[in-house]
């Protein structure tokens, strides 16, 4: 492994163009120094891409953030969402424990109006491209009981806290959804949660818009 300079990590055609295809990978950027540390190619690995349903964006996944890129503009992300930023006073710990490897992928709703990927302690991340409102959301036996509402969740660190707030020192990185699907013309998500499969439905949109 230490020969390799790319990882091939995800790959996916275009959904209308079948001369197109895109894939991700494990590649060491030059970068401003300055900003440059000892994690850095390692956070910055793509783990996912996903093409929009209209075939206009890309979504990416890294370690700490999700990206969309607009085809047409090659040179940057078009929008950029930190998906759990307070890890990154954790990464040491990460990498002890291997987690800093975890490899999360991410989907698109069906208008690409927002997207979706998952994080640690059972938690899910949403993001309204519209509003920019964000969601935090957790995968639980209690939330999978019929006619549950999911709650928001909010991690925090340090300083005051409301009472259902979870500090960032609380958090279970043995629970991770690296793997989270988007039904692509109903409001239907699949999350996978270590060795549990969970379908949600219908209220997710109203958490984002309500």
């Amino acid at each position: 492994m230490e020969d390799l300079t790319e990882v091939i990590t995800a790959a996916e055609f275009h959904p209308h163009h079948c001369n197109l295809l895109v894939y991700s990978s494990m590649f060491e950027e030059p970068e401003d120094p300055s900003n440059r540390s000892f994690f850095s190619e390692i956070i910055s690995s793509v783990s996912d891409v996903k093409f929009s349903h209209s075939g206009r964006y890309l979504l990416t996944r890294d370690y700490l953030t999700a990206k969309v890129w607009d085809l047409n503009m090659e040179n940057k992300p078009l929008e950029i969402y930190q998906v759990h930023d307070y890890l990154r006073s954790k990464l040491c710990s990460l990498y002890e424990n291997d987690c800093i490897f975890d490899k999360f992928e991410c989907a698109w709703n069906g208008s690409d109006s927002v997207i979706m990927t998952g994080a640690y302690n059972n938690f899910f991340r949403m993001f309204d491209r519209n509003t920019k409102r964000d969601v935090t959301l957790e995968a639980s036996r209690e939330s999978s009981k019929p006619r549950a509402v999911l709650k928001p969740r909010r991690v925090c660190q340090g300083g005051k806290r409301r009472k259902d707030d979870i500090s960032v020192d609380s958090l279970d990185f043995t629970k991770k959804i690296l793997h989270t699907a988007w039904h692509p013309t109903e409001n239907i998500i699949a999350i996978a949660a270590t060795n549990n499969l969970y379908i949600f439905q219908d209220k997710l949109n109203q958490e984002m818009h309500g």
